[in-house]
């Protein structure tokens, strides 16, 4: 988990390089459009990257030589990529995109625990087994005509059929914060398969505004503005929460994440507290905007907010984000219920929590 979590802010790098490199190749369209066109494949180069710093981390921790790891892992994992749907390199990351991320964590995971047990078993001679039984377990399923990622695309797809309903929103919702409890990234994960798909669903409120038509969609890119207020977790509540805490560190996390969290950034509070792994917190951080995305799903359907009609970057503070996405006053309304239900649902926690940490702290001292 720790290498996963170090691995991931890196590989955006190559996210940002991807996108930026497949929106100047595409040869027309509006710029929201060529984002829309370069995101999917984006994916495939931050997955490639993935692999192989994941696979660097993983062999500092397992006393792996770290040459090996990435030579090993990269032959894996290019010998796995999606070549008989692909033509070009652009088609080739398109293909990879939904499910690549996967793909590159099970291969460095495997790869580099297989080089590290063969280091166990016989130095030089077991690194190099295990190398080629690595490398030669991926040909071998590359000349047999199977695909690793068509079958996580198999696993994978049914999120992004789940379409625009409230079954949808809970099972995206749930799926996204269950993986960052365990320290996985879960909008990195999923955003391949689902950005697509609620993109294309938030171009279609945008063109039937823009024609004086009723928004048909609820559940677009810009709805989670409402489900995630302060990042994955709905944790700009407890943030505030803790902000009263008696336990100094447990403030001088909370300090430092206020502000990013107003733009919904808050891997401070998540790395820092910590919330990956997290016992008791853990639970709210899942219930918490399951709930918020309940209410705010019904208040749309009974037409009470506005459905969202433009495409807002969740960087956008709070809640300016959420009134741009839907040009109505009530949003702002709708945030402020859903912040303090959200602290509802974490002050007794919060209480657990810091009563935990409060035991704690002489232990530390005396020791």
């Amino acid at each position: 988990m720790l290498s996963i979590q170090r691995a991931l802010p890196i590989s955006f790098g190559g996210l940002a390089v991807g996108l930026i490199a497949f929106m100047i190749a595409q040869p027309g369209g509006t710029l929201l459009e060529r984002f829309s066109h370069s995101f999917t494949a984006a994916f495939g180069v931050m997955s490639a990257m993935l692999a192989g710093v994941l696979a660097v981390e993983l062999a500092r921790r397992r006393e792996v030589p770290v040459w090996l790891a990435l030579a090993t892992c990269g032959a894996a994992f290019a010998l796995s990529l999606p070549y008989r749907s692909a033509t070009t390199f652009e088609t080739l990351a398109r293909a990879l995109g939904s499910s690549g991320l996967f793909l590159a964590i099970g291969i460095a995971l495997v790869g580099v625990d297989a080089l590290a047990a063969g280091r166990r078993a016989g130095s030089r001679a077991g690194l190099a087994l295990a190398a080629l039984l690595i490398v030669g377990t991926a040909a071998a399923l590359q000349a047999a005509g199977i695909s690793l990622t068509a079958a996580l695309d198999v696993a994978i797809a049914p999120l992004g059929n789940l379409g625009d309903s409230l079954t949808a929103l809970l099972v995206i919702t749930l799926v996204e914060t269950l993986l960052w409890t365990i320290g996985i990234h879960g909008p990195a994960l999923l955003a391949a398969v689902v950005l697509p798909v609620y993109i294309n669903l938030q171009l279609q409120n945008t063109e039937a505004l823009a024609h004086h038509q009723a928004l048909p969609h609820i559940v677009t890119v810009s709805m989670f503005l409402f489900v995630f207020p302060g990042g994955a977790g709905a944790t700009l509540p407890l943030v505030l929460l803790l902000l009263r805490s008696r336990v100094k560190r447990i403030r001088t996390v909370a300090y430092a994440t206020l502000l990013p969290s107003l733009a919904n950034a808050n891997e401070p509070l998540m790395f820092g507290l910590p919330l990956v792994l997290n016992p008791v917190l853990g639970i709210p951080f899942v219930v918490a905007p399951l709930a918020l995305a309940v209410v705010s799903y019904y208040a749309m359907v009974l037409g009470l907010v506005s459905r969202p009609a433009y495409y807002i970057p969740s960087t956008i503070p709070l809640p300016f984000g959420a009134f741009l996405a839907t040009k109505d006053w009530r949003s702002i309304v709708l945030m402020f219920v859903n912040l303090g239900l959200a602290a509802a649902i974490y002050a007794p926690f919060v209480a657990v929590y810091e009563r935990h940490e409060r035991e704690r702290e002489p232990a530390e001292d005396a020791a």
